[in-house]
């Protein structure tokens, strides 16, 4: 999988495009959680688009928002042909590349808390449902 780390004005348009096509495709079509997907945040000039390329499309994503103290990784996911292949792994590192020392946070769906939990992040808070499916909240300290 070819990575990329970018900031919103380095995302082409057919990126940006197949991006948010992913997110509406899983999230809100196969996770069927009818939500506000476009919040705004992806503008923000802290804002990181990590993006996952097969074969010159986008397999998968993730963000990484600045808020501050602390980074908010989200908006993690694979298109259904790229799961199954460990081809997360490789956007989680280059998320925590971007995070760097800082401490960071995360909002696991519960089922993927144990491997959330293998790049150092920590259940902090009870389970809570979002949008219907079970989260838990996460943490990983900073580094010095």
């Amino acid at each position: 999988m070819d990575i990329r780390t970018l900031t919103f004005d380095q995302l082409d348009a057919r990126t940006a495009y197949d991006v948010w096509r992913l997110r509406q495709d899983v999230f809100v079509v196969e996770q069927a959680c009818p939500y506000p997907d476009l919040d705004g945040r992806d503008l923000e000039p802290g804002t990181r688009h990590v993006v996952g390329l097969l074969d010159d499309a986008v397999a998968g994503y993730l963000r990484v928002l600045d808020d501050g103290d602390l980074a908010r990784v989200g908006r993690v996911v694979l298109a259904r042909s790229a799961r199954g292949q460990g081809l997360a792994d490789p956007l989680m590192r280059a998320a925590l590349d971007v995070v760097g020392p800082r401490p960071s946070v995360l909002d696991a769906q519960a089922p993927l808390a144990g491997w959330y939990a293998g790049f150092g992040y920590a259940v902090s808070g009870p389970e809570f449902l979002e949008d219907g499916i079970p989260h838990l909240p996460m943490r990983r300290p900073g580094r010095v």
